[in-house]
């Protein structure tokens, strides 16, 4: 069995008639679209974070490219010219 908890949020009077609307079309409740969108915007939020984190512990370990390497590396790839 799941623990759930009541929040409270205050939304403006065309925000809610929206939400309302896509409840009524989805045939889902306003609680069950808000708890729904509220699951998909922290899931989001923790990749964003462990992402960032991900970057920032590379840093640290000193595994990135300066600048001037990654310029180098990408004109590495690059074609070369054929002389005419």
């Amino acid at each position: 069995m799941s623990k759930t908890a009541v929040i409270t949020a205050r939304l403006d009077a065309e925000t809610l008639a929206a939400l309302d609307a896509l409840a009524a079309k989805r045939e889902r409740s306003r609680a069950w679209l808000v708890a729904k969108a509220i699951k998909r915007f922290v899931e989001e939020e923790a990749a964003l974070d462990a992402f960032l984190q991900a970057g920032e512990d590379d840093f640290a370990r000193g595994d990135y490219l300066t600048h001037e390497e990654l310029v180098a590396e990408i004109e590495a790839m690059r074609p070369k010219k054929q002389a005419a």
